[in-house]
């Protein structure tokens, strides 16, 4: 469950879920890790520069080391066609205007480029704290 659009974007808003814009922190139940809002709401902006094709980078030499994709650099998150030039982050997650007719991108793994100039009132970002053991 998240805060997304229902209805058809952006002529029929029937707030279904309660909320016609964005709705509180824990709104919604937390999913099975106990993370609340990881999809939907409002896009998290990140610190990973954008790219539509990230390069990957082979994993060193233990067998558990994911691929690093953090590997684009600010030049290369500028979209070749504007000609503003401006560098691009990625958006992770959705947001409460999302919906089926119009964005499928209301997930955890979705990615979206923003302009680093750019705000909107359904862009924002999440607080992460080491977990004390």
């Amino acid at each position: 469950m998240a805060n997304t659009w229902q209805g058809e974007f952006p002529h029929e808003n029937k707030a279904l879920d309660g909320y016609e814009r964005t709705s509180p922190v824990g709104s919604f139940p937390a999913n099975e890790f106990g993370l609340y809002d990881m999809a939907g709401n409002v896009w998290d902006w990140t610190q990973d520069w954008y790219s539509a094709d990230p390069p990957t980078s082979e994993p060193e030499a233990s067998c558990c080391t994911p691929a690093n994709l953090r590997t684009v650099t600010e030049e290369q998150s500028v979209d070749p066609r504007d000609p503003s030039e401006i560098p691009r982050k990625v958006l992770k997650g959705g947001s409460h205007l999302c919906a089926p007719n119009y964005c499928f991108r209301y997930r955890p793994a979705a990615r979206y480029p923003e302009p680093i100039d750019t705000s909107t009132s359904h862009v924002g970002f999440r607080c992460v704290a080491p977990v004390e053991e």
